[in-house]
């Protein structure tokens, strides 16, 4: 191994020790603060419009702040990020520019063009991209063009505007490279892609977030203008609680200081309190007012201005560090030390991703796992919000809990951390679900980072004294799919596969918390005690009949087929996970046995006939639906053909062989338990006990349902696209499936790209597209299948092509179709573009990949959140895996060669 590959290895090591400080800088600020529920204080919970993208460059937030490129400490006390101005825009370019839920035709939209290049897991290197138009930005255009569009019609994009013709932008590069854990070098560098030689503004931004306006007597940090060596410009940092930090500037360049405090003569009509405001720094340059900026140069916010000549198709850069204390080196802070530092940290992010990537990949693969990787750590972020303060300010007793207000049975929660977040922009709170599958793909680079998120959710700040988990912030009691246990087993085996080291310390301290969590299920969401559970939409937004998050149209309740699927595969899950622990502790031996009675009965209950005889399988159809329980004791099938359907084959988890010889007496509890119900015996036993090396396999198929299933899964007219598994059947395209309650028809039909039901409102589509959380759950089903069948089994892949396939062969043929979404075909086009072929004709675009929320059905375009890289970055996993996991390992070793197949070397600390 070379020095380079090693040395963020190194890093790494030295980050998950107590008391290191190489994650303290990172990119943890919110590309998008205004617009959230922490900061709205309304009447109403509109929270996009009480603090609007115009009124944001002049108001001060309460909980946390944007910019863009942006990074800062790890409580977010001091913030660095670059502002921009073309000279023609009617605003500085300060944070990133998006549609609200309201005026978007398919939901809320950012409308920028930005790329996540590079991020070490330490971000000892990062890299960003951001494409700046040279005309005046057209934000008015954009509003009022998507405004006036239907939901049947496609979005109005920045490309679409013209502002990018002839190539008159510019791309402006940014970089940040460490010297060591408190010295952090900024490298940031203008290309004028245009014809001609254009000026360009850049203002790198400093300021602390405000802490100070919402705790009177509270003692403010400040930022001033200190003399520094020949030829810079610098400014000393001074926090009560941060201590000391300097930002050098290369040159003798303006530095423009204000207060990041709201100016509510602008947004209220009230006079300021001082006549420097958060958006000084906007008016001085923009509008031309000298006296915005404080000639006492102090503050606590500041711009250095730069203004940079940029020669048609030539670039220019711009030097700065922020350190502690100032760099005492001979030739000052930006000595030839400076650039050599920055190109050797690029060269070590190359050589680690070099390293991490299997062998096999082609270079496209290894761009699609670097830039996937780089997307999902750069969407990291402090996330801050008190909820009991929060709805204090609002006037409510936290503690009475009959507000009528947006989360007010959640004042306990007090969240001050580093969270994974979906998207900065569209999504910047945490998502309980898509938290899990971040820890997952997290686990290939950082399974430290990855663990303490799996961890964070669990923590009592988070977890609510009842054990619910909170679901996001628009709405904490609403319910996402039970995954936390699934993904905890799954990091932990990883680590265990890759490394040897079993960290069942972590692992108990979980599942303690997860076993709550599924008693809160149990008993909350099972509104029979039947083991058949509801949940309401579990994620799945617009893909049913009715809102499942609503009362129903007919009363009663849903027996949802999903919902009690991801049941069954959390009981497996925590089962797993007690047997883990039981081979040192034999206490929780009795635990594993009553996730082994949960499972059974939950499976058992899934065919389970009722007094009509409706089961949620449809043995004409071969496939599992919804069952509507009326008020009247009869339900109904919904047939739709969806993925709520498919989740029940996710449920599919192979013990180990040693079982028997190791825990005889728990399998004989579980015969006997089996012996005493042989209804349930029938409904979880595949048609022969034993699997491949006398394996155990705990599923909700059998043989013969399985195939019935995958028959329909793998048909090219139903769920198979070229590029993944569909959320909803392309049969119901010609068949859309109708209901009538009350005279009022309620249907749904395949729709392969946007909804055109604002049933659960914003841009949620659940209604055809591909998503790649539960490609990811079928794939992981189809390798343990394939561990306990072996090469025996085979099914037609697709249904009706004649080819047969081994369940390996086609878990490896989903998830080629899913990757190959990002690589070039042989006109250079990549799916997820849509057909936009700047992307694949412009050198300048052509190799830059954004992760977006879902893809069309039938094309592969990306759509929803643009940077959606959470849980669209398991693409870095299934871009790697099939490369390092063979099939003769799976059949011989099971599951645990799965895991092994992670071996990403430099990743192992």
């Amino acid at each position: 191994m070379t020095e380079q590959e090693s040395a963020e290895r190194h890093r790494l090591r030295d980050a998950d020790r107590p008391g290191s400080r190489w994650r303290r800088w990172g990119p943890y600020l919110s590309e998008r603060q205004w617009g959230t529920v922490r900061e709205d204080y309304s009447a109403n919970g509109d929270a996009w419009s009480f603090v609007t993208h115009d009124q944001a460059r002049s108001r001060a937030y309460r909980w946390g702040e944007d910019g863009i490129a942006g990074v800062s400490d790890d409580e977010q006390q001091l913030c660095f990020s670059v502002a921009l101005w073309n000279g023609r825009d009617p605003i500085l370019k300060e944070r990133l520019f998006g549609l609200t839920n309201a005026e978007g035709n398919h939901g809320e939209d950012v409308k920028e063009y930005y790329f996540y290049l590079d991020s070490t897991p330490t971000h000892s290197y990062l890299r960003y991209l951001y494409k700046y138009p040279q005309a005046a930005f057209p934000y008015t255009e954009l509003v009022a063009t998507n405004r006036s569009r239907g939901r049947g019609e496609f979005e109005y994009e920045l490309l679409d505007t013209g502002v990018f013709d002839d190539n008159r932008y510019y791309d402006v590069d940014v970089e940040y490279a460490k010297a060591d854990e408190e010295d952090l070098l900024v490298r940031i560098t203008v290309h004028n892609r245009g014809p001609e030689a254009a000026t360009l503004h850049v203002l790198p931004t400093l300021l602390f977030r405000n802490t100070w306006s919402w705790a009177p007597g509270k003692e403010r940090p400040h930022l001033v203008e200190v003399p520094g060596p020949p030829g810079t410009a610098r400014v000393t940092a001074d926090h009560p609680k941060l201590g000391r930090r300097t930002l050098s500037c290369d040159g003798t360049v303006p530095l423009l200081f204000t207060e990041n405090e709201s100016n509510t003569e602008r947004l209220f009509g009230t006079p300021n309190s001082s006549p420097f405001v958060k958006d000084g720094v906007d008016q001085h340059v923009v509008r031309g007012r000298p006296l915005a900026v404080n000639p006492e140069q102090r503050g606590t916010k500041v711009a250095a201005h730069y203004v940079l000549d940029v020669p048609a198709g030539g670039s220019a850069s711009i030097r700065l560090r922020l350190s502690e204390p100032a760099p005492g080196e001979p030739d000052g802070p930006f000595g030839p030390e400076f650039d050599a530092l920055v190109d050797a940290r690029r060269a070590e992010c190359e050589a680690f991703y070099e390293d991490l990537c299997p062998p096999d990949t082609t270079p496209e693969e290894r761009r699609v796992i670097r830039q996937a990787l780089a997307g999902l750590l750069w969407n990291k972020q402090y996330y801050h919000f008190d909820v009991e303060t929060w709805l204090t300010e609002h006037g409510y007793d936290p503690i009475a809990l009959d507000a009528p207000i947006r989360n007010r049975d959640w004042p306990h929660l007090l969240s001050g951390h580093l969270i994974s977040m979906p998207d900065k922009w569209e999504y910047p709170w945490f998502a309980a679900w898509d938290l899990a599958f971040h820890a997952v793909a997290l686990a290939l680079v950082d399974v430290g980072f990855a663990k303490q998120q799996l961890d964070l959710l669990l923590r009592r700040f988070h977890l609510h004294p009842n054990g619910q988990i909170p679901a996001y912030e628009w709405n904490f009691s609403d319910v996402n799919p039970p995954v936390h246990a699934w993904a905890t087993l799954f990091v932990y085996q990883v680590e265990k596969g890759r490394t040897g080291n079993a960290d069942r310390a972590w692992l108990e301290n979980a599942f303690h918390k997860l076993s709550k969590n599924f008693t809160w299920w149990v008993n909350r969401k099972d509104a029979d005690g039947n083991n058949i559970f509801q949940g309401g939409f579990l994620g799945l937004d617009n893909i049913g009949v009715f809102d499942r998050s609503a009362p129903l149209p007919t009363g009663g309740h849903l027996d949802q087929a999903d919902g009690t699927a991801w049941m069954a595969l959390f009981a497996q899950s925590m089962l797993s996970i007690a047997l883990e622990l039981g081979r040192e502790n034999p206490v929780y031996l009795e635990e594993a046995n009553m996730y082994f009675e949960h499972f059974a009965w939950i499976a058992a209950a899934m065919n389970r006939v009722g007094a009509d005889r409706a089961t949620m399988w449809d043995e004409d159809d071969g496939f599992f639906y919804d069952l509507l329980r009326r008020p009247d004791g009869t339900s109904e099938r919904l047939s739709v053909r969806s993925m709520v359907g498919l989740l029940p084959m996710t449920a599919a988890t192979v013990l180990p062989s040693d079982l028997r010889t190791e825990f005889p007496e728990l399998v004989e509890r579980a015969q006997e338990f089996l012996a005493r119900h042989p209804e349930i015996m029938a409904s979880i036993t595949p048609s022969h006990t034993a699997g491949l090396e006398d394996r155990v396999l705990l599923a909700l198929l059998d043989e013969k349902r399985l195939r019935r299933v995958l028959a329909r899964m793998l048909d090219e007219g139903e769920f198979l696209s070229r590029y993944g598994l569909r959320s909803l059947s392309k049969y119901h395209a010609q068949h859309p499936y109708h209901v009538d309650v009350n005279g009022q028809d309620y249907g749904v039909g395949y729709l392969p790209a946007e909804s055109d039901s604002g049933m659960f409102g914003g841009n949620s589509n659940w209604r055809g597209p591909i998503w790649f959380p539960v490609n990811a759950l079928v794939i992981r089903a189809l390798i343990n299948l394939y561990t306990f069948y072996g090469d025996d089994f085979t099914v037609e892949c697709p249904t009706g092509s004649g080819r047969q396939m081994t369940l390996y062969e086609v878990a490896e043929e989903i998830s080629d179709r899913l990757t190959s979404i990002f690589l070039p075909d042989e006109d250079g086009n990549r799916p997820v573009f849509g057909g936009q072929h700047r992307f694949a004709d412009d050198p300048h675009w052509r190799d830059l990949l954004l992760f977006y929320e879902y893809f069309h059905g039938d094309n592969g375009a990306g759509l929803g959140a643009s940077h959606q890289t959470g849980w669209t970055g398991l693409v870095a996993v299934l871009a790697g895996l099939f490369k390092n996991l063979e099939p003769a390992e799976l059949c011989a070793e099971g599951t645990s060669a799965a895991f092994r197949a992670f071996r990403f070397r430099t990743a192992a600390p």
